[in-house]
């Protein structure tokens, strides 16, 4: 299963993401929820990054990546993240068994 936890300030606005495991939904390069959900993960690391120009800690491997947006640069990144969330949600609907959004308080 995929875990996406959504970094959360204490004004209540997102400040990054970090996702973990694998959907598990299909054989790897048959699986559309990991397909789906990387996808629009790199698409959003890569805005935040070239071309929002927002400073974060951005890492990436196997299974696993983490956005960090700097305090200063996450009203700038706030749209962006709230439409990562909103697709995520969306998966988690439509496959409740392969990921799982929560929210951490940072």
């Amino acid at each position: 299963m995929i875990q996406a936890n959504f970094f959360v300030n204490a004004s209540g606005d997102l400040t990054g993401f970090r996702l973990t495991g694998h959907s598990g939904a299909a054989e790897q390069g048959s699986d559309i929820v990991c397909a789906a959900v990387s996808s629009a993960a790199y698409m959003t690391a890569n805005t935040v990054s070239d071309v929002l120009r927002a400073q974060a800690h951005i890492t990436a491997d196997e299974g696993y990546m983490s956005v960090r947006v700097a305090e200063r640069d996450v009203r700038a990144c706030r749209d962006l993240l709230e439409g990562f969330k909103l697709h995520l949600l969306g998966l988690e609907e439509q496959y409740p068994q392969n990921i799982q959004v929560s929210y951490l308080e940072v």
